[in-house]
């Protein structure tokens, strides 16, 4: 069938392309950019902002699903330009969905959207853990918003689930390892509290195999519509192991040491004040949400997506470790 895909060229958004391609659809992306990739994959490009009404229900035209990837991240800019990427841009692919016909909506959130400070979740399912309240960062803030509508959205002309990948890793990635690599060579790369804290991960193509598997059991009235989902390897491990094991993964030095919580924390306050009112370039290396993230225990229960749309993941931890090592070496 034709399938949309919004943000495409993208780390995920390649590998949703290439895996649909593989299933046989039609695929089209809807980027800001233009990717050689995903022409070699024989994906149709369409080039447009995701806060232009007008661009998003053209690409929608003749669409019969849509996998709406596509969000502005990081960790610096105003409010304003994250409501307008994720929350207004959200909101054309639900009206334009709902003009064109498209029958089914898989959209890509994320588990910040639950960040409560430093309060931990332990083998949590969307059930049980609530959203984040008085969020400090846009992007989970927007985000949050943006789940809310796409999950208020479901009904009998058009179907939505909300998928929550946790820390999405593996070869393509070109920026989560990339800037650990470049802050452990360079020395700056610190834990915080210790690093002892159990996190879940996601490899790259498991992240990709969910949005498949809840694509395929997608409809009106099914058990997965107009829900949400966290996703990710069920395999936590303690942030300090991770991000070691991945860094040996690139050939770069291990982190050895941490700085205290209330450092980091008070740090990435200043830091924040910085960005904010300086002209500084690139993102502060440290938030009060990054912080908190970092230090705190964060892990998910996978059984509602196993129960509800089969998935389980394919490639375990140590496998996609030994695939992302010999990329970085190839």
């Amino acid at each position: 069938m034709k399938v949309l895909v919004t943000g495409g060229g993208g780390f995920l958004g390649q590998a949703l392309c290439r895996g649909l391609v593989e299933r046989g659809h039609a695929v089209t992306s809807f980027n800001r950019g233009q990717y050689p990739a995903l022409d070699a994959l024989g994906v149709r490009q369409v080039q447009g902002d995701l806060a232009d009404a007008d661009a998003v229900r053209a690409a929608c035209a003749g669409q019969a699903a849509v996998f709406h990837n596509a969000a502005k991240a990081g960790a610096s800019g105003s409010h304003a330009s994250y409501h307008r990427a994720n929350v207004v841009g959200t909101d054309n692919v639900i009206a334009a969905c709902r003009a064109q016909g498209v029958q089914r909506l898989v959209y890509t959130s994320t588990p910040s959207v639950t960040h409560r400070a430093t309060h931990p979740v332990e083998g949590g399912t969307a059930a049980e853990v609530p959203y984040g309240e008085h969020l400090k960062a846009p992007y989970a803030a927007s985000k949050k918003t943006a789940e809310q509508h796409v999950l208020a959205a479901n009904g009998a002309g058009l179907a939505t689930v909300a998928l929550r990948p946790r820390l999405i890793w593996g070869p393509g990635d070109n920026q989560l390892l990339p800037r650990l690599v470049e802050r452990a060579r360079a020395g700056r790369l610190r834990f915080v509290g210790g690093g002892d804290n159990l996190i879940d991960t996601t490899y790259i193509d498991n992240a990709a195999q969910a949005h498949f598997d809840a694509f395929e059991h997608l409809a009106p009235g099914a058990a997965c519509a107009g829900r949400a989902y966290f996703i990710s390897n069920g395999e936590p491990r303690p942030v300090r192991e991770i991000v070691n094991a991945l860094l040996r993964a690139a050939g770069a030095p291990p982190a050895e040491g941490s700085i205290p919580f209330g450092v980091a924390y008070a740090a990435g306050a200043l830091l924040e004040a910085a960005w904010a009112l300086l002209p500084l370039a690139g993102e502060p290396p440290m938030t009060r949400f990054l912080a908190e993230q970092l230090a705190t225990t964060h892990w998910y229960d996978m059984a509602p997506a196993t129960r509800d749309f089969g998935y389980r993941p394919h490639v375990r931890l140590d496998e996609g470790l030994a695939r992302l090592a010999a990329a970085w070496r190839g």
